[in-house]
Order: C-alpha cells, then sequence, then structure tokens
C-alpha cells in the first residue's frame, strides 16, 4: 500500500512540475536574455530620440545601455539665455560658450544618463560648430574620422553589442545626424557579418501622423533599410504604475529639463508621443528576428 501511495503521489508531483514547466515557458518574455544597447548620436541631448525605448530596457527589462557621443556639443548656445543664471556665465556669447559648453553639456548628459538608466558615456570630443545640412562637413572637414571609426569599431568588438541605436539620417536633418549613423554603420560593416548588431534608426513622432517612407539616404549608400522590414514603434503614451495613471512621457521630460543650457530644447516636452525605428540592411543576419524579439517585449506590461 505505502509503495502504491508513494508511485501515485510521484506521478501527481511529476505532472504538477510538467504543467508549471509548460506555464513558465509560455509566459516567459520573447527576449529571453537582457538586451545590450550602443547608442551612437553626434550631440549631446541627442538620446532625446529614444528616451522611452531606452528607460524602459534599462530600468524595466534589466538591459544594458551605453551612449557614444561623437562632437563637443559647442555649437548649441543660441537658445542658452535661461541657463546663464543657473551656471553664471555668459553662454550666449559665442567665445565664452565656445570654451565652456563642452563640460556644461557633458554634465547634463551624464545626469540625463542617470534619468534614463544609460551605464556608460564615451564622449568623443570632436569640433561641433553649428546647424548643417551637409552630412560630409564633420566627417571630412571637422573630425578625425579615422579615430572615431577605430573606437567604435573596437568598442562594438569587445562589448558584442545586441542593437545599435542611430538616429534616422533623412537629409532633411542635421548633418551631423546623418553623418553619425553613417559611421555607426560603417563601423558595424567592418565587423564579420554574423558578428553584427541589429542597428536601428531612431525618429520621434506623433502617433496620428504616418511616417514619410525612408528606404535610405542617397548620399549615403551604407544607410538602405532593411527589404520588408516593419517601422519598429514604442508608444511614449504606454501607461503604466498604479492605476496606469503614469506614462514614458514623464521620464522624457526629466531628460530633457537636465539638458539645462539647451533653451530651445525645453519646448521638446510631451512634442512626440512615439519613438520609431527603422532597421540597416548592414545589420546582422538574424538582425529582423532579433528587433521583432525585443520591440515585442518593449511592449505593454
Amino acid at each position: 500500500m505505502r509503495d502504491r501511495i508513494s508511485s501515485t503521489t510521484r506521478r501527481r508531483f511529476l505532472a504538477c512540475v510538467t504543467s508549471l514547466t509548460i506555464l513558465l515557458l509560455a509566459a516567459a518574455p520573447l527576449y529571453a536574455a537582457p538586451p545590450k544597447v550602443l547608442l551612437v548620436v553626434a550631440h549631446p541631448d541627442d538620446e532625446y530620440t529614444f528616451a522611452a525605448t531606452v528607460y524602459r530596457i534599462a530600468k524595466e527589462l534589466g538591459g544594458s545601455v551605453d551612449e557614444v557621443v561623437i562632437t563637443d556639443g559647442a555649437g548649441g548656445f543660441h537658445y542658452s539665455s535661461l541657463a546663464e543664471p543657473i551656471y553664471g556665465i555668459q553662454l550666449t556669447q559665442q567665445e565664452v560658450a565656445r570654451k565652456a559648453l563642452p563640460e556644461i553639456r557633458r554634465k547634463e548628459t551624464l545626469a540625463a544618463g542617470r534619468v534614463l538608466g544609460i551605464g556608460r558615456h564615451y564622449f568623443l570630443e570632436q569640433k561641433d560648430v553649428g546647424f548643417t545640412l551637409d552630412p560630409n562637413e564633420g566627417p571630412r572637414q571637422l573630425w578625425d574620422t579615422d579615430r572615431i571609426l577605430s573606437f567604435l569599431t573596437k568598442l562594438l568588438v569587445k562589448e558584442k553589442y545586441g542593437f545599435v541605436l542611430t538616429l534616422l539620417p533623412t537629409s532633411d536633418t542635421h548633418g551631423h545626424h546623418q553623418a553619425a549613423t553613417w559611421l555607426a554603420l560603417k563601423a558595424v560593416a567592418r565587423l564579420p557579418t554574423e558578428a553584427r548588431p541589429a542597428v536601428l534608426g531612431g525618429d520621434p513622432g506623433l502617433a496620428a501622423k504616418p511616417p514619410s517612407p525612408f528606404s535610405g539616404n542617397s548620399a549615403l549608400p551604407i544607410t538602405a533599410v532593411w527589404p520588408g522590414a516593419p517601422v519598429f514603434t514604442f508608444d511614449r503614451n504606454t501607461p503604466f504604475g498604479f492605476n496606469h495613471e503614469l506614462n514614458y512621457q514623464i521620464v522624457v521630460n526629466w531628460m530633457i529639463a537636465e539638458h539645462k543650457s539647451q533653451g530651445l530644447f525645453q519646448l521638446s516636452a510631451n512634442k512626440h508621443d512615439v519613438e520609431r525605428y527603422w532597421l540597416f540592411e548592414a545589420s546582422g543576419p538574424g538582425a529582423l528576428t532579433s528587433a521583432r524579439n525585443l520591440f515585442e517585449a518593449l511592449g505593454p506590461h
């Protein structure tokens, strides 16, 4: 009798374990490994484009996010009058700003990074002389392009990021943004195909307004997008928290507020409600699946 009860109990126990295992596997997120992400941007504050996505990855999914900032941001002084009494410096005077602004913007970027959960920042301190639409100005006239490419390549090899986020290089955006994305893709293209991360170009927008078609920047052929890939989206208005009364716009606005030297940038609070991403063709062979799984994991919780 004891053996019969023991055998029955054992079978029931194994059945329960099997059922529990099936339930756990069914409930497991599609993106099981914590995402490891590198941001490659031209200026301090460019992380705005992916702010909500970065927060979700770093603070809620247990992932890690690092950032490379190519320029020193010294060209962003025209609307700094509100920051002058905060920093006690006449930041709207070009000669003063060129000397003082790079360190100020560096500190602001670190503060914004703490809000979003960015782990490490790499500041390459290349020249920023102001706005341009020319994607060649930085790489050909202002920056040490060989050094940038070498740094990015070594970092990618060392850290083995699963994703690289850049800004979508449309021809009507800042030429330095276009150039930063071009450099990120050039560095990725130096890796063996199977070792390449998924590289996505981000662009903030409005959910009510469909994005303009983008297949690549004709002036920068390496920016061609993955054929047939969807435009991935993260909604900044996704609710969470008690009674689902909070959303990611709050986090984005905290990040914006840290960049106090950028007065006009403060008007970006609540300006965009979605972050959209295009997958570049230069990505690794499994990039489309990786991107799909990541954005599935980023969904409502």
